[in-house]
């Protein structure tokens, strides 16, 4: 993996951070002063051929000028009126709307907009190539497994359990403890833990969803990297845009993929790699 010293910005404290910077117009333009023209819900069912279970995705997307900011949600947990509630709205609104999906949505179109996922600003393009649902998932887990830096025999807490992910890990001879809040198994029977943070303590590295963001389990994780020194990669459709201001402050590298989702379409796409050089680690 070759590091880039190129980012978004500087590194911000915490989410919070963030929030109050992009509010105080210090990343870009007054978001008092843009509005949010498009809001969308993308609902997804899935079940790839050779696999034993299947899942569902449900994500709330927001349309600022030429960029599109995402939250996932829980399915059917968004109500019908969230998206009137976006649509015509001003950024600062959406920033302290109840909803956190609409608040994470709304800060990564924003930066989104004032910071596209491009050389200029730290992005390295991985191309995925066409095929089936599940070629193409393969092909993701493999541009985000490779940002990690381990050993042979490393184990990895995975937060946001997605198969692919998990293979991926197994072909480079890294252990793994699945985790998700709504616990289970994983395809092959292996027990997933609901409590995240519990399970860092015992893990060498954390490769997490962005969909942490719209939880709010994403800082007491991106801490617990901080604090011990431990990796945190990041795959990130949540967030996509939001996730790298991380970069160096606790998050070592992150995969970003704004829609359209690589679930969406058989053609070709694209993920966007950001990661810190060595020495800020």
């Amino acid at each position: 993996m070759t590091p880039v010293s190129a980012r978004p910005a500087a590194p911000v404290r915490t989410y919070g951070d963030l929030v109050v910077d992009v509010r105080a117009g210090a990343l870009g333009p007054d978001p008092r002063t843009l509005r949010i023209a498009v809001a969308f819900t993308t609902r997804q069912a899935v079940r790839h051929d050779g696999r034993g279970t299947g899942y569902r995705n449900e994500v709330l997307s927001l349309r600022l000028a030429e960029a599109v900011g995402s939250c996932a949600v829980e399915p059917g947990e968004l109500p019908d009126g969230a998206l009137d509630d976006c649509v015509g709205a001003d950024v600062a609104t959406l920033l302290g709307h109840p909803l956190p999906a609409v608040r994470v949505a709304a800060l990564d179109a924003y930066l989104m907009h004032v910071a596209p996922h491009t050389p200029q600003h730290g992005a390295r393009s991985v191309a995925l190539p066409a095929g089936s649902s599940l070629e193409k998932s393969r092909a993701r887990a493999r541009a985000v497994v490779e940002l990690l830096d381990l050993p042979d025999g490393g184990t990895v807490l995975v937060v946001g359990v997605v198969n692919s992910l998990l293979e991926a890990l197994r072909s480079r001879r890294l252990g793994y403890v699945p985790c998700d809040l709504k616990g289970g198994v994983t395809e092959w029977g292996e027990p997933v833990v609901a409590d995240a943070l519990a399970a860092a303590g015992s893990c060498d590295a954390l490769l997490v969803s962005g969909m942490t963001l719209g939880n709010g389990t994403f800082e007491p994780l991106r801490a617990h990297a901080l604090r011990h020194g431990k990796q945190l990669v990041l795959f990130a459709q949540t967030g996509s845009a939001v996730l790298p201001r991380f970069l160096g402050h606790g998050v070592t590298a992150v995969c970003a993929e704004p829609y359209p989702f690589f679930w969406l379409d058989g053609g070709p796409g694209v993920v966007h790699r950001y990661s810190c050089p060595e020495g800020e680690r």
